[in-house]
């Protein structure tokens, strides 16, 4: 557990084909199911400072407390994602924890000058990426959680919890 932030929750792949990646967790590690969304829309997003709009789509499973968020990008938008791939084969972009609120984290651990992108979905759910990079992989993400958002991760965690591989991908 973060001593700063509470447990890790997530761990968030950048990849090129979100169904080859799950597949690759689905077939070899019997990770699932895993719930898309596809097209993610936001009520706005910032990447550097710039606005931009990036089209992705993420799909979420879990092992056991795990989640394994799968994120790909369809344009060509300025992102983290489309930084970390110029730079790196697909893989580990970040870790994700949940934070109560989140401008009050950003001040209380200095964290507004290290943002990277940020942003708010169309479903409400404030986040932030901060540069906490020590090796690729380690961008950590704040994802302000209420009741409705961590009911949602809640779920899919459930849901994994007696998978029996059936309906292994779900919109």
């Amino acid at each position: 557990m973060s001593r700063h932030f509470g447990p890790i929750l997530q761990n968030g792949f950048a990849v090129r084909d979100w169904r080859a990646a799950a597949r690759h967790w689905i077939d070899v590690m019997g990770v699932g199911p895993f719930f898309l969304m596809e097209h993610i829309e936001f009520d706005w997003c910032e990447f550097r400072g710039e606005a931009v709009e990036p089209d992705l789509t993420v799909a979420i499973a879990y092992s056991g407390g795990q989640q394994i968020e799968l994120v790909q990008q369809h344009n060509d938008a300025p992102s983290i994602y489309t930084e970390f791939l110029a730079n790196n084969e697909p893989g580990l972009q970040h870790m994700g924890v949940f934070v109560d609120d989140l401008q009050v984290t950003l001040d209380e651990r200095g964290l507004r000058e290290k943002i990277v992108q940020q942003g708010r979905t169309s479903a409400g759910i404030n986040f932030a990426y901060v540069d906490t990079v020590f090796h690729n992989g380690t961008m950590l993400e704040l994802i302000e959680a209420d009741d409705k958002v961590r009911g949602a991760f809640d779920y899919m965690r459930r849901a994994a919890e007696d998978w029996d591989g059936s309906e292994a991908i779900r919109g």
